[in-house]
């Protein structure tokens, strides 16, 4: 009898124990389980066409605030579970940009953020920066070579099918931050570059595809050169102004972006950071101090501010423009030569 009692005890305690497990088992089940509802954007997540999300985990950040981020994206479906899954993993969650394929479920997606298993670089353009150093960020980035993106910028068929008269697409593609796949094809890169810049000219509320091609491309060119004088936003249209006014009286631009320009990047100079009488004198079409009119073409790719004060500059009497304050890059402006010359030192702005 008692050996029955005991059997029978004992089956009570292994059927508890089982169902606990069953019940245990069916709730880790449920929370590791991908949330029903659709995702969402939110800091640091982007939803993509085609059923994927971006997430950027920040340098420095815990699982568990990644956690919050990723609940209240629609992500995952219980943060306790992923506190819980954290605690016993042995290895932290890696910074990075990732692209994930939904659903997914907790566990999985922890995986892969644990493993660092990357499938997008990101990309950051500054304003005024030219291909050339485009190409060496894109190379250093991992995203592609920076001789394969040269190539591609002097593509003719693709600068045809952008409407772009130069040579390169020198201008035309916009200084943004981007997501890109390691080795990612140079011919998209540039691309999609250059969509952003439409795209952002539309923004703007101008209608490239309205203007002749040349006439793009002069905005365009002038919008370079401003990008690379201003560095006080407010003064851009101011500049903008000052280079009408000295177009439409047949006076040189007299610019020392171009002359940096050419020091840097068609000489393969130093940056300078004062301009002397030699570098001025310097023979090449791109010097706006010995030739009329804007330079063969961009100098930088200009940024939002830069088109905006291009297409429209502010209405001045202005003339000249030098640095006043080399710190914060402010500049005085003059209606005539001698108030120019008693302005001061000739500053060029440093590398920016």
């Amino acid at each position: 009898m008692k050996k029955r009692n005991v059997f029978s005890a004992a089956f009570v305690v292994l059927s508890c124990f089982l169902l606990l497990a069953a019940l245990a088992l069916v709730l880790i089940v449920n929370a590791n389980a991908a949330p029903s509802r659709a995702p969402v954007d939110t800091a640091g997540v982007r939803v993509e066409n085609g059923g994927s999300v971006v997430i950027e985990i920040q340098d420095g950040e815990s699982s568990r605030a990644a956690g919050r981020r990723l609940f209240e994206a629609g992500i995952i479906k219980s943060v306790l579970f992923w506190n819980i899954i954290s605690q016993f993993e042995r290895e932290y969650i890696k910074a990075g940009v990732y692209q994930i394929d939904l659903p997914v479920n907790q566990m999985a997606l922890h995986r892969i953020l644990q493993k660092g298993r990357q499938k997008l670089l990101r990309l950051t353009v500054p304003e005024g920066a030219t291909l050339r150093k485009t190409a060496a960020i894109l190379e250093d980035t991992g995203i592609c070579t920076a001789a394969s993106f040269l190539m591609a910028v002097e593509d003719r068929a693709l600068l045809d099918e952008y409407r772009v008269p130069g040579e390169t697409m020198e201008g035309y593609l916009y200084p943004d931050t981007y997501l890109f796949e390691a080795n990612y094809p140079a011919e998209l890169v540039v691309r999609k570059m250059a969509d952003t810049f439409f795209s952002r000219l539309n923004e703007l509320g101008i209608d490239a595809y309205s203007l002749e091609p040349g006439k793009l491309y002069e905005k365009v060119t002038l919008a370079s050169i401003i990008e690379r004088e201003y560095r006080v936003e407010e003064e851009a249209a101011v500049i903008a102004g000052v280079f009408k006014n000295r177009l439409e009286n047949g006076m040189r631009l007299e610019s020392c972006a171009t002359v940096e320009y050419i020091i840097t990047e068609i000489e393969g100079k130093p940056h300078p950071w004062r301009l002397y009488n030699r570098d001025i004198q310097i023979q090449n079409p791109y010097n706006t101090y010995i030739r009329s009119g804007l330079p063969p073409g961009p100098i930088a790719a200009p940024g939002a501010v830069a088109l905006k004060a291009a297409f429209a500059p502010e209405n001045n009497d202005f003339l000249f423009f030098r640095v006043a304050d080399p710190e914060s890059g402010r500049h005085y402006f003059s209606r005539n030569f001698d108030e120019h010359i008693a302005a001061g030192e000739l500053f060029v702005k440093g590398n920016r």
